[in-house]
């Protein structure tokens, strides 16, 4: 998943740029997988 980040990153940054009201889902969505990723480790794979 780590390899990922920076993909993930990537695409999420030129999507808030070319729609800023997308800022708060992005926000949203990346802070609930970072959490499940935490509480729930065996998720990543």
């Amino acid at each position: 998943m780590h390899h990922l980040t920076p993909l993930v990153s990537l695409i999420a940054g030129i999507l808030i740029l070319v729609m800023p009201r997308l800022l708060n889902y992005i926000v949203a969505i990346y802070l609930i997988v970072v959490g499940l990723l935490g509480l729930f480790p065996h998720l990543a794979g």
